[in-house]
């Protein structure tokens, strides 16, 4: 029997959340090696098992993954939330994509300075109100499903949850000129294996605060 995913990241969200969200939506275990220091991080690079010198890395099925596109696309398709068809994969991918660049933009907000962060937020805060959850929104009126692709749950779905989760963090009520999302995230929230990764005691990471941020600049000297 195949022993349990072994995820190597810091102790925080970072590029590593999107992928511990996928394995605990899919109900698989999962084990945390914590890089807490920079001789980990340089510890990992010298054993030669970072194909790029970079983390996240996830040991799983035998392999050490890196890059978290290509971690995720895995876990997707090894636990059947990838579409049943190329079409409905590529219509998953692109999804994705514009949930990855929303979150991408609310992760790196703690690294930013003082003077840019307000403008950065409320950049955020428009981009995700006129540009991404307008088109998860019609994509929901449109074909009157309860999920994004092939009224099955999905990689899509699970990501979506994700960044309105972090976006209501920039901002409590940006869901509320949306109530199909605000009806989506109420269904999929109650998913079984997602609620218990909602409630506390779980490995879903808080959110990055000051304290986190000066970790990971000395463990990445940045």
């Amino acid at each position: 029997m195949a022993g349990k995913p072994r995820l190597h990241y810091t102790k925080g969200r970072g590029k590593m959340e999107s992928i511990r969200w996928l394995l605990a939506a899919a109900g698989v275990e999962f084990e945390e090696e914590f890089i807490e220091t920079k001789e980990d991080l340089e510890k990992l690079r010298t054993d030669g098992v970072l194909m790029f010198q970079q983390v996240p890395m996830v040991e799983i099925d035998g392999m050490k993954m890196v890059q978290t596109r290509a971690i995720l696309s895995y876990i997707a398709a090894k636990y059947n939330l990838y579409g049943k068809d190329l079409k409905e994969r590529a219509w998953i991918d692109m999804y994705v994509e514009g949930t990855t660049d929303l979150m991408g933009m609310i992760m790196y907000l703690p690294f930013q300075l003082a003077d840019t962060k307000e403008k950065n937020l409320a950049l955020i805060i428009e981009r995700a109100t006129t540009r991404y959850f307008p088109v998860y929104e019609k994509a929901l009126k449109d074909h009157g499903n309860d999920y994004l692709v092939g009224n099955k749950l999905s990689w899509a779905d699970i990501h979506l949850l994700e960044a309105i989760l972090m976006a209501e963090e920039c901002k409590p009520d940006i869901l509320s000129a949306f109530p199909l999302l605000q009806a989506f995230k109420g269904r999929t929230s109650n998913i079984p294996t997602i609620k218990k990764f909602l409630q506390p005691g779980s490995q879903r990471k808080p959110p990055t605060d000051e304290k986190f941020v000066a970790i990971v600049r000395k463990i990445f000297n940045i």
